[in-house]
């Protein structure tokens, strides 16, 4: 395996986790509001 395909398979790694923690982030702060608003709990 070529240095560069080893260090683009090593990098891509945290940027897909750290898109789906975005993703998980934005979910929960968007229902997190949305239960604020309605004056419910979030659990």
């Amino acid at each position: 395996m070529s240095t560069l395909a080893l260090t683009v398979y090593v990098l891509i790694w945290p940027v897909l986790v750290a898109g789906v923690l975005a993703a998980l982030c934005r979910g929960f702060f968007k229902e997190w509001l949305q239960a604020r608003r309605d004056g419910e709990d979030l659990i």
